[in-house]
């Protein structure tokens, strides 16, 4: 067999491998209920939560432009975004789709990444930080302009969460709580608002039997609940 002749059928072999195989490809990861077009451009599947738009490329595609972040805000304007605390850095966000990616298998991020927002690349006017700050994570978030409203210790501990707190879990490791012995409840804990008015004494003193001040918590309370009242057992009336 001439070369020449050789090279041709390897051509022409390649040539079908593409023809045939990457289409073949392609459909396998397209969207069920795609057309024969989408299945050719398609990366991959959409995520199950977008799975209805399957083979509706322009519900979210904009010919020549892509996924727009105005048309994301068609359907997701409703979702409270601006106005919690906890999600109000969307409003800052440079696009949807700087974090929220399409067509990945399922990978597309579902669930908050505090390193994102220390990404400069994501936002509108991002804040200048330095790298070494970047390169320690959660040492450069300011975690009360997010947490500070659901402050389970109500500023007692000031605004530096880092300081105890990682971003994968509010549990503190190694933390123990003081001696059930201990007297010194009210440095750490505030009494709830209840206790701030006439309801106390009408109602809370005489369900614990007790003439205590608002500040000497272990006179009612127990230290594995606050429901849990001495000398009364579990009451909750809340």
């Amino acid at each position: 067999m001439k070369r020449s002749t050789l090279l041709y059928a390897v051509f022409i072999a390649a040539l079908l491998a593409v023809v045939v195989g990457l289409p073949a490809l392609m459909r396998a990861n397209t969207p069920p209920g795609s057309g024969f077009v989408q299945g050719l451009v398609s990366p991959g599947p959409l995520s199950p939560a977008h799975q209805s738009f399957a083979g509706q490329c322009t519900t979210c595609h904009t010919p020549l432009k892509g996924v727009e972040t105005k048309t994301c805000l068609s359907c997701h304007a409703g979702q409270d975004f601006g106005d919690k605390q906890s999600t109000q850095f969307h409003a800052s966000a440079s696009q949807c789709t700087s974090c929220h990616v399409e067509h990945d298998g399922g990978r597309s991020l579902a669930r908050m990444n505090h390193d994102a927002l220390l990404d400069p690349k994501v936002w509108k006017h991002p804040t200048p930080i330095p790298q070494a700050i970047r390169d320690a994570r959660s040492a450069g978030l300011d975690c009360a302009s997010c947490h500070s409203i659901r402050d389970p210790h109500l500023g007692v501990f000031g605004k530096h969460c880092v300081s105890c707190h990682t971003v994968n879990s509010w549990r503190v490791e190694g933390y123990r709580h003081p001696s059930v012995n201990s007297t010194q409840c009210a440095e750490c804990h505030r009494p709830p608002p209840s206790h701030l008015m006439e309801h106390f004494g009408m109602v809370s003193q005489r369900v614990a039997g007790e003439k205590a001040r608002v500040d000497k918590c272990v006179a009612c309370h127990t230290t594995d609940s606050f429901n849990n009242i001495r000398k009364r057992g579990w009451y909750d009336h809340h």
